[in-house]
């Protein structure tokens, strides 16, 4: 199972019904956060989940309202008891930005681990999280990320028991462990069937719209968009500014087409997303214009195998 909240949807600045773009993830007791602009601690307590158990923050970019939460969310994460080391990811420059933040926030009881992005997609597995980034198009840096669960094939204890494996081997072979025995070796492939369909939930916010989104995206359980602007007469500042329109996004998942998408980072001009949704459906009808705090609770499919 994959837990998703947006903490919140707001782009540019935080305001009184909408905290800035931040999403989180609960795993088998591991939990993940892709951005963090000001008020993203304040949008986590509202939900109900701990920043204690947090062990890997992404970061799409440097602007503030993707960032500048950041010295807080570290405090509160140290106030709640937390000692285990923190993964922190993001573009090039990643140590220098997180060094000058740290100035109002340096004395942790837990130690940072920082990973800069330098190529243009990149794979990480932390945890139970397959983490794939991709270089997207804003005016300055900017990754996209996939946040994947992978699920092993189910165990075949008839091919198990028609090889001669000792029982004892039999729970080492399911974890993916090879096994040897008086000269002989056992291996996972010897007893178990093809990978399942796992989960997987595609995240990607100040961007012009650009094929390797789509890419990622294709057959998502979840693709959470920017949809910065509505407004038809938006679409020039859109473009000059590097952002996304909602109608955009909508392309992008009519091409890659994931099983929903929630748009966000809305431009504080957009009071009102939903007044946009019936020409946006038009071209993505599973789309949804999601509010702060909205989450899905993501479950394998049990028919897979």
């Amino acid at each position: 199972m994959l837990d998703i909240c947006l903490l919140g949807t707001g782009g540019m600045m935080p305001l009184p019904y909408r905290w800035l773009t931040s999403m989180a993830a609960r795993c088998n007791g591991s939990d993940l956060l892709i951005d963090c602009g000001e008020g993203t601690q304040i949008a986590l307590k509202k939900k109900g989940w701990s920043p204690k158990p947090i062990d890997v923050i992404c970061f799409t970019h440097y602007h503030a309202d993707h960032i500048s939460g950041l010295p807080g969310f570290l405090l509160s994460m140290g106030n709640a008891e937390r000692t285990e080391p923190v993964t922190l990811i993001g573009p090039r420059g990643l140590s220098r930005v997180v060094s000058a933040l740290r100035v109002i926030a340096p004395e942790l009881p837990f130690d940072l681990r920082l990973i800069e992005l330098e190529e243009p997609r990149e794979h990480l597995e932390i945890g139970p999280y397959h983490i794939d980034a991709y270089k997207v198009h804003h005016n300055v840096t900017c990754y996209g990320y996939c946040i994947s669960i992978p699920r092993k094939g189910r165990f075949d204890a008839e091919r198990a028991k028609a090889q001669d494996i000792p029982l004892k081997f039999w729970n080492p072979l399911q974890k993916g462990n090879t096994v040897e025995e008086d000269g002989r070796v056992y291996t996972p492939d010897m007893v178990m069937g093809p990978d399942r369909k796992g989960l997987k939930v595609v995240y990607c916010t100040d961007t012009r719209p650009v094929p390797v989104i789509a890419e990622y995206a294709k057959d998502a359980d979840l693709f959470i968009c920017e949809g910065m602007y509505g407004e038809p007469e938006k679409a020039a500042s859109a473009r000059d500014k590097k952002h996304m329109t909602m109608y955009e996004a909508a392309e992008l998942a009519r091409k890659a087409q994931p099983a929903e998408m929630w748009l966000t980072h809305y431009s504080p001009s957009v009071m009102y997303p939903e007044e946009y949704m019936e020409n946006v459906r038009k071209i993505f009808p599973r789309t949804k214009a999601a509010k702060d705090g909205w989450s899905v609770d993501l479950m394998f499919d049990e028919t897979d195998g």
